[in-house]
């Protein structure tokens, strides 16, 4: 039995009081994960901090300065088929529709979907030693089944994936994170976020004690003429990737203006290396090119007994994902890119 109590807030101020107050509680807002963790006995919230009245989270809005801002209760659903994201940030659009099912995206909130936990099998199993659920058990992936474990940015104290498709988006946008908290407000740059594992894997991002995410802002560049998710899995159906690519290009007809590379299901973060973009602005779209940054976007991976597949999938993903941006059509069911 797992007895807890429950509180319904009206604002922020009242939920940061409530958290403040008693050091197990939890937010919960869509709780698809929460719930999920709580099931599996690696939640024990006491208190559950109900944050679905809170209004103010809820908005899509200009941010003044060319972006938008997403609330961070505002659902991946109604975030996905805003005529806005559909529009200004199709990218991200895609890579929300990519993740999970319908029925989840019409629950899950942007800012859970940030916080959401890792699927690695180990983790979910209690009797399976495991750092991120329990520091200094050690890491059964390392010499388990890793089929779907990282390849880049791993440790020797885990080897775990992040699993978010829309955030494999925002990292690609280059997305702003807003939070409030007992110390004040803070920005963090979407690359900020997320950690690597390190020698403490059970740390999974950046947030502190007793802070709540309150909206995440999209930069003014949206990519919305060259643009393709890409997202490669065991099967097509709510699954988590094995790979997947976030990519957006700003083209000056056949030349590379911007470019934008993210990926997801190979690190405990999306992961996006700067310098292979910097290596593409100039160039043509070329298979070639785009091969060049797929090499030194995966410069350093390694890979584990049952996954090493995934960095040649990562490199042709890449570079596939690309060629697929300068035409969105071919995003299609059955479309393919002309290579």
């Amino acid at each position: 039995m797992n007895s807890f109590s429950y509180l319904r807030v009206n604002s922020t101020r009242e939920a940061l009081n409530a958290v403040a107050a008693d050091s197990g509680a939890s937010f919960i807002a869509g709780g698809t994960n929460l719930i999920d963790l709580w099931k599996y006995d690696l939640s024990h919230p006491d208190l559950l901090i109900d944050l679905n009245q809170v209004d103010d989270l809820k908005a899509l809005k200009s941010t003044g300065t060319g972006g938008v801002r997403l609330g961070a209760l505002l659902s991946n659903a109604d975030t996905a088929y805003h005529p806005v994201i559909e529009s200004r940030y199709p990218l991200l659009s895609k890579a929300i529709l990519a993740g999970a099912s319908a029925q989840i995206r019409n629950m899950a909130t942007n800012g859970g979907n940030l916080l959401q936990r890792t699927r690695c099998y180990y983790f979910y199993d209690a009797n399976s030693p495991c750092n991120k659920r329990s520091p200094g058990s050690g890491c059964s992936a390392l010499k388990g089944y890793n089929r779907i474990h990282a390849i880049l940015g791993a440790s020797e104290e885990c080897i775990a994936v992040f699993p978010s498709d829309m955030c494999v988006g925002l990292a690609a946008l280059g997305a702003v994170i807003n939070i409030v908290g007992p110390n004040g407000d803070r920005r963090i740059p979407f690359a900020d976020f997320h950690r690597l594992p390190g020698d403490r894997p059970d740390i999974d991002n950046t947030l502190k004690k007793g802070e709540l995410i309150t909206s995440i802002d999209l930069p003014a560049k949206g990519f919305e003429k060259n643009y393709s998710y890409l997202k490669l899995r065991d099967r097509h159906s709510y699954a988590f990737a094995l790979v997947s690519v976030a990519t957006g290009l700003e083209l000056e007809g056949e030349i590379i203006k911007d470019a934008r590379i993210a990926l997801g299901g190979v690190s405990h973060k999306p992961w996006r290396v700067p310098e292979a973009e910097d290596l593409l602005r100039g160039k043509a779209v070329t298979p070639e090119n785009f091969a060049q940054a797929a090499d030194l976007i995966l410069q350093g991976a390694k890979g584990y007994k049952y996954n090493q597949f995934k960095i040649e999938l990562a490199k042709r993903a890449i570079v596939r994902n690309c060629m697929m941006a300068l035409d969105p059509s071919t995003q299609r069911p059955g479309a393919q890119p002309s290579l």
